[in-house]
C-alpha cells in the first residue's frame, strides 16, 4: 500500500491470522508461500523476480491484500468469500469518516482497488478466489463514491450479494453472481460459465447491453443444459443449434451462437475450458436480418405527414430526425437542446453520452449533418422549435414508452402496417442506409453517418478535424438526398 497509516475502519480488515510466511527461491526465481494457522493447506505465489529486496517489498503487498480480502486459503469456498465480503460493504457503509480523513479514505479505497487488480493479473487463482477478486473490486469502486457522498453503488452490491444468497437459500443458481464450480470439480456448465462472464462484465458494459447478454445467455443455459463443456464435442453444440432452431428465426439463432462463441472463447482464454468447437456454427443461409427498409415512396410519405404538423409538434420532428440522420429511436429520444449545434456553416445533432445519456457502444458517438429540404424537411422551423425549449432541456420529454408508443403509432396510421411485423421506426435506419448504398457513398462515410462499429472517420472535437470531417458527411447527404424534396 502508498499510505502510511489506515483508519480504524480499514485495520479491522487486516486480521487474518496467517502462520509466518516461507520465501523460498527456485531456478532464480523468488516465490512466498503462505497458510493460515492451524491449517495444512497453503498458497504458492510466485514474485516474478530474481532480486531479493524487489521480491520482499512484492511478498510484503501481496500479504497484505491476500489477508485484506481472505484470499490467502486456496481452500475458500465462494459462499464464505462472499458472506465475508458483504460484511466488509457494510462496515464501510455504516463507519462515519471524519472531514479531515476523506481524501485519506478515497486513497485507500483506490490503492486496495489496484492491488486487487494486480492481483488479479499477476497469480494463480481458484474460481471462488477469482469471483471474490471481482466483487472486492467493485466494493472498493463503490467505497470511492460513497467517500464522496453517494452511498447508491455500496448498497446496490450489498442488495446484490443479499439476493444472491436469498436464491440459493431457495434452492436456484444466482444468474449474475453463480457459485460456479471449483477448478477440481467435475462439471463446467454454461450456465456456470456465463455467470462468471458477466461478473467480470458487469462494469464493462452498458446496462442495456447486459440486459441482452443476460437474455442470451438463459436461453443458451437452457438448450445446453446440464452439458459439461470441458468435455463437449462438436455434435453437442450442432444439436443445440438444431434446439435453438426449433421457433427461432435464423438471424435470432445467429445471435445466440453469437454470444456462445464469444463465452466459450472468454473460457478458453481464462482457462476454465481446454477446447471449443464453436467454429463454424452459424448459419449461412436464410439468416438476413428480418427487419425490412422502408421503400422511398414510403419514406416519402412519412416526411409528407411529418411537414404537414404544426411547428411546435415534437411529433414532428421525432420523425423527421429519424428519416433524415438514420438515428437509432432511443438516440433521438434522448437528445437536448445543446446537442443541436452549428458547426462552421452546418446544423448538425450530437449524439454522445454526456448528462447521463446512454448510447449503444463507443462508436455509436458521432455527429450528424441536417440537410435543409431534403424531403421538404425546413430546418428554420426546426431550429425555432429547439430555440423555445428550455436552456439544456430534452428535445422531447416523453418516456421511453410513450415515445416509441407515439411515433411507430404514426408510422402505423400513415403506411397501413401492422404492429408486430418486420417495420418499425428502425426501417428508417436501414432505409437511409439503403439510400446511402445505393447512392455509391463510401462505407467509411455511410458508417460515420449511421454509428457503426467500424467507422473510417475520426471527428477531434476540440480542434479542426471536426469540421473537416464534417464536411464530407455534409457532401455525401447532399449528394444522396440530391433531387428529394417533398
Amino acid at each position: 500500500m502508498r499510505y502510511k497509516s489506515k483508519p480504524a475502519s480499514v485495520k479491522v480488515l487486516l486480521e487474518t491470522p496467517l502462520a509466518k510466511p516461507w520465501h523460498y527461491r527456485r531456478s532464480g526465481v523468488y516465490y512466498l508461500r503462505v497458510r493460515p494457522q492451524g491449517s495444512t493447506e497453503s498458497c504458492t505465489l510466485s514474485l516474478r523476480t530474481n532480486d531479493r529486496s524487489i521480491a520482499m517489498s512484492s511478498s510484503k503487498q501481496l500479504l497484505k491484500i491476500l489477508r485484506t480480502f481472505h484470499l490467502e486459503n486456496p481452500d475458500s469456498d465462494w459462499g464464505s468469500l462472499r458472506d465475508y465480503l458483504r460484511e466488509v460493504a457494510e462496515t464501510i457503509l455504516a463507519t462515519p469518516t471524519e472531514w479531515d480523513l476523506m481524501d485519506c479514505m478515497g486513497l485507500v479505497y483506490s490503492d486496495l482497488r489496484e492491488d486487487l487488480h494486480r492481483l488479479a493479473v499477476t497469480q494463480p487463482l481458484t474460481v471462488p478466489q477469482a469471483k471474490a477478486v471481482i466483487l472486492g473490486q467493485q466494493i472498493m469502486q463503490a467505497a470511492e463514491t460513497r467517500v464522496g457522498g453517494d452511498p447508491r453503488a455500496l448498497v446496490s452490491v450489498i442488495e446484490g450479494i443479499d439476493r444472491e444468497a436469498a436464491r440459493e437459500a431457495a434452492g436456484s443458481v444466482s444468474a449474475s453472481l453463480s457459485v460456479g464450480p471449483a477448478l477440481g470439480q467435475s462439471s463446467m456448465t454454461f450456465e456456470h460459465l456465463a455467470a462468471l462472464y458477466m461478473a467480470e462484465q458487469a462494469t464493462n458494459v452498458e446496462a442495456s447491453t447486459m440486459r441482452d447478454i443476460r437474455s442470451t445467455c438463459a436461453g443458451l443455459s437452457e438448450a445446453l443444459g446440464g452439458l459439461d463443456l470441458r468435455r463437449h464435442s462438436r455434435e453437442d453444440l450442432v444439436n443445440v443449434k438444431a434446439t435453438l432452431l426449433e421457433g427461432k428465426k435464423p438471424s435470432t439463432v445467429n445471435k445466440y451462437l453469437t454470444r456462445l462463441s464469444t463465452v466459450l472463447s472468454w473460457a478458453l482464454n481464462n482457462g476454465y475450458i481446454e477446447r471449443s468447437f464453436d467454429k463454424g456454427l452459424k448459419l449461412t443461409k436464410g439468416a438476413d436480418s428480418s427487419r425490412e427498409a422502408f421503400s422511398q415512396e414510403q419514406v416519402q410519405a412519412v416526411m409528407k405527414y411529418a411537414n404537414g404538423l404544426d411547428g411546435s409538434s415534437w411529433e414532428r420532428w421525432g420523425l423527421s430526425l429519424g428519416v433524415l440522420t438514420g438515428a437509432r429511436i432511443a438516440e433521438v429520444r434522448q437528445l437536448t437542446k445543446r446537442d443541436v449545434r452549428q458547426v462552421g456553416t452546418h446544423w448538425v445533432i450530437d449524439i454522445n453520452d454526456n448528462d447521463g445519456k446512454s448510447i449503444k457502444n463507443q462508436h455509436s458517438a458521432r455527429i450528424v449533418p441536417l440537410v435543409d429540404g431534403a424531403y421538404g424537411f425546413q430546418l428554420a422551423a426546426f431550429l425555432q422549435f429547439v430555440d423555445e425549449l428550455p436552456k439544456g432541456g430534452p428535445l422531447f420529454g416523453l418516456s421511453a414508452g410513450r415515445f416509441s408508443e407515439v411515433l411507430n403509432g404514426a408510422l402505423r396510421t400513415v403506411l397501413g402496417f401492422e404492429a408486430g411485423g418486420d417495420l418499425s421506426f428502425h426501417s428508417l435506419r436501414h432505409s437511409l442506409a439503403s439510400l446511402l448504398k445505393f447512392q455509391g457513398v463510401a462505407v467509411g462515410i455511410a458508417q460515420s453517418i449511421l454509428g457503426h462499429s467500424s467507422q473510417s472517420i475520426t471527428f477531434d472535437h476540440y480542434g479542426g478535424g471536426e469540421q473537416v470531417g464534417l464536411e464530407r458527411l455534409v457532401q455525401a447527404l447532399a449528394a444522396t438526398y440530391g433531387g428529394i424534396t417533398e
